[in-house]
């Protein structure tokens, strides 16, 4: 079998490019990626030896875009959609995988045009534009999102499996801004640090390497005990003398995520399914901003499911974690959440979904 793996521009369309790779390669499949010299496909995939060849086209987003910087996007695009009609002429893969963002344009319309078989997986609750558009040429279009998905799971890695429990009750609170962080989080962890402190409750604050310094000199400020780790280690998590945990990031975010008992982050759909996958309930604070507000729809979906709590950003108020702390240790309703959360996931997700593609193939 030869694959092209297509998309990215963001971590959270890699992180799952990155999932069906690890599959693809397991099963001794030849895996090519296509991708953009923009974003952070290069940074994910340059060097990776899973795959047998890597090709980064001069692509950009186009959706954000305005006047004639949106026509010069266009126009790029095209120009790169005439050099993946080549690279499928002379490669003749199985299939392409599409995980969509604007690095997969040029590689998802090249399978249409050549008939190669195409499958999307969606990562958003609210479907990207150029997903909208090749929905119905795709053999199966995955999402975890919509009722006739063939399967519903996440690709989510297996260690935030490996490291899932269920709560019982809530010690520590995490404050998860991603690798960029989130300065409204960061802000809230920051005005309620002394009043959780109070109620008995640890703080882990993941605030992104961009604030960390200023965010340092603001904690001392306060009069509880800060621990600051640039990146959270192993080694760093067997320190727990601190009221606040502050850290840059950390390339153990699911060792972090077993010791805490619920979240307040943003609902990017990797997080959000990780989370779901380790058991932790969160308080999603959508990225106002994000294309087509996809953030707002993730965490709807959980919410509508009684799984997850929903506050857009303009609405952020200290009021606002005390009522969802309140809910939470209401009765058994931490540990019933917790546990629901979990069978929302399942970490043979890919295995299931590369299953289903063969027997589309067949």
């Amino acid at each position: 079998m030869k694959i092209i793996v297509s998309g990215g521009g963001t971590g959270g369309h890699l992180s799952v490019a990155s999932a069906f790779i690890e599959e693809f390669h397991e099963r001794g499949w030849e895996c090519l990626f296509v991708g953009s010299q923009n974003g952070q496909d290069k940074m994910y995939f340059e060097k990776d030896s899973r795959i047998k060849e890597k090709i980064f086209l001069q692509t950009c987003g186009v959706v954000n875009q305005k006047g004639l910087h949106k026509f010069q996007s266009l126009f790029a695009h095209f120009k790169a959609l005439k050099e993946v009609l080549k690279i499928l002429q002379a490669q003749k893969p199985d299939f392409v995988f599409s995980v969509g963002g604007y690095s997969a344009a040029p590689m998802a319309f090249g399978a249409v045009l050549t008939h190669t078989p195409l499958f999307i997986h969606e990562q958003n609750a609210k479907i990207g534009r150029l997903n909208r558009a090749l929905k119905g040429f795709a053999k199966i279009f995955f999402s975890s999102y919509e009722a006739k998905s063939p399967c519903k799971f996440y690709p989510t890695k297996q260690e935030f499996f490996d490291k899932a429990r269920v709560r019982s009750e809530i010690k520590n609170i995490l404050f998860m801004g991603g690798s960029q962080g989130a300065r409204a989080i960061n802000h809230y962890a920051l005005s309620l640090a002394e009043a959780l402190h109070t109620r008995g409750f640890k703080i882990f604050h993941q605030c992104g390497q961009k604030e960390l310094e200023s965010l340092q000199e603001q904690y001392r400020n306060l009069p509880l005990k800060l621990r600051v780790f640039e990146e959270m280690c192993r080694e760093d998590l067997k320190i727990q003398d601190f009221d606040v945990g502050l850290f840059g990031f950390s390339k153990v975010m699911p060792d972090v995520m077993q010791l805490c008992d619920m979240a307040v982050c943003r609902a990017g759909a990797s997080s959000l399914w990780e989370l779901c996958a380790n058991g932790i309930p969160a308080l999603f604070v959508p990225y106002p901003y994000a294309a087509g507000n996809h953030q707002y729809f993730n965490a709807k979906f959980l919410e509508e499911k009684q799984l997850g709590f929903l506050c857009e950003e303009k609405e952020l108020y200290d009021e606002t974690l005390w009522s969802v702390l309140e809910v939470l240790q209401e009765e058994n309703n931490l540990r019933k959440i917790s546990q629901a959360l979990q069978e929302e996931c399942s970490s043979s997700a890919v295995y299931q979904m590369v299953e289903l593609m063969l027997e589309s193939l067949r």
